[in-house]
């Protein structure tokens, strides 16, 4: 049986073919024809296999790079008790060259006493002279400079630059600009 007559025994080919000169088969009806294997499911199941999908997709997107999720390792399984204990995680989102990306609860648009006052409710930080204050603020430089020594102990990183983790600080009722 040669492919042309393999091809007209088809359960799924149309019947209304013509034969081109080179021998091709063309369909007149391609929009017609149905393909059979293909289940016909209710519209909510395509909507879970459509959020599914789309969740997969953003894991993909956002998850770090192997090399990121290499000098994390090296975070996690070298950094102190404090680095380990601290309410936020120092993470590499990314290695790009170079140059590591690390996340950061602060900077110039989220200052430190705004990250602060959320995870040290009890403390008064708008009084930059309380000592409760000054410590946690010696505390959160600290931890963030371990976690900067430890990625920049990798050979092959020579910078790092620091990005705003605003998911971090959107779940736990930190305004964050755009």
């Amino acid at each position: 049986m040669g492919n042309l007559d393999r091809w007209k025994s088809q359960p799924w080919r149309h019947a209304a073919a013509d034969t081109c000169d080179n021998g091709a088969i063309v369909e007149k009806e391609f929009a017609s024809m149905k393909l059979r294997g293909i289940p016909k499911l209710p519209v909510w199941q395509w909507l879970v296999i459509a959020v599914v999908l789309a969740f997969a997709v953003d894991w993909l997107v956002q998850r770090p790079d192997s090399r990121a999720r290499e000098i994390n390792a090296v975070i996690a399984a070298e950094g102190s008790e404090a680095l380990h204990n601290y309410p936020y995680q120092f993470r590499v989102l990314r290695v790009s060259g170079k140059t590591a990306v690390l996340s950061t609860p602060r900077n110039v648009s989220v200052p430190a006493f705004r990250f602060l006052g959320a995870i040290h409710p009890e403390i008064d930080t708008l009084d930059a002279n309380n000592p409760a204050f000054v410590a946690v603020e010696k505390e959160l430089a600290a931890v963030q400079s371990e976690a900067l020594k430890l990625v920049m102990s990798q050979p092959d990183i020579e910078r790092v630059q620091w990005e705003l983790d605003k998911t971090w600080l959107a779940n736990h009722g930190i305004d964050v600009p755009d």
